[in-house]
């Protein structure tokens, strides 16, 4: 009698753990807020859009002559090196034949047109809390572009992680998809300064560690992190004075981001300053300042490890 007990016992946690496998993948339903815009406008909103949120440098490949938005550019993380596909308007190669809720889909759930989950070498977690209007912006951008004929380079990464049915279970830990909501305990720029930095330039996602998972470690956000986009430092953002940016002025903070320039007279380097020529160096001024007033309002947090004076 026991043993039949134990056998319907863990016949019952095989049929909850199925349960909740096929319920995490199950592909979520999407809905879009179309803007009022035209796909021309949208595609000039995008295109200031395409820079900020880092789609031309990380899907346009390293070696000279490479068409942007072809992919094949890697990205090394600690569970290997993924390469970041083709998005350009190729129909075969590239996100030509999506429709707009594929295109949605993508970045607010980490889904392909197929159901499967994107890798979180993707930053869906940071795009998810974009609006649809921007998302909408950023795909007729890219649909406005020449196509890329380029394949898609395989992903470099050894089992377990390069199974897609685990990001199912990854985003159960560590993903709540959702548009941005405003804080209205907050003035409208620092929203807007949370906004770039969260969800738009997702900032987060290279400047703050990571737990064994692959996690973002919110308890230490945005204080740098020696495992950075293709193995760098990525600098402590905070305010914390001496490891992070509390000693830098706000003057100090607007230049860096519009012409790349540290206060010490040295310069952004390598993966940030793709972020400042393609991205930052094109906002307006009041966006400028609305990402310093969202820096300075952080938590400061102490991070020997990855100091923003040694970061870039």
């Amino acid at each position: 009698m026991r043993f039949l007990k134990a056998i319907c016992g863990l016949a019952g946690v095989a049929a909850l753990a199925v349960m909740g496998f096929v319920l995490l993948d199950t592909p979520e339903p999407v809905t879009i807020a179309r803007p009022d815009l035209s796909r021309s406008e949208l595609a000039d909103r995008g295109e200031a859009l395409l820079g900020l949120a880092g789609c031309v440098n990380c899907h346009t490949a390293k070696e000279e002559g490479a068409e942007p938005l072809g992919g094949g550019r890697p990205l090394k993380t600690p569970f290997g090196t993924f390469y970041a596909p083709n998005i350009s308007s190729d129909p075969n190669e590239g996100i030509g034949d999506w429709s707009d809720e594929d295109f949605v889909r993508a970045l607010r759930y980490g889904r392909r047109p197929d159901g499967a989950h994107y890798f979180p070498a993707f930053p869906y977690v940071a795009y998810s809390r974009m609006t649809d209007a921007d998302m909408l912006a950023i795909r007729n951008a890219i649909m406005s572009r020449p196509p890329v004929d380029r394949p898609n380079t395989p992903h470099d990464v050894a089992f377990p992680f390069n199974q897609r049915w685990g990001m199912g279970f990854w985003k159960a830990l560590h993903f709540k998809p959702g548009a941005f909501e405003p804080d209205p305990a907050k003035s409208d720029a620092w929203n807007r300064g949370a906004y770039i930095s969260e969800a738009l330039a997702h900032c987060g996602e290279c400047h703050t560690p990571r737990d064994p998972t692959g996690g973002l470690d919110r308890t230490r956000w945005m204080a740098g992190t020696v495992d950075g986009p293709e193995g760098e430092t990525a600098p402590n953002i905070t305010p914390h004075s001496g490891t992070g940016i509390g000693d830098w002025s706000d003057g100090d903070i607007r230049f860096a981001l519009s012409d790349g320039l540290l206060p010490d007279g040295d310069v952004v380097g390598s993966v940030m300053y793709e972020v400042v020529e393609n991205g930052t160096s094109k906002l307006p001024e009041a966006d400028l300042n609305a990402i310093v007033e969202y820096l300075r309002s952080l938590p400061p947090i102490e991070n020997t490890a990855a100091p923003a004076a040694q970061g870039y």
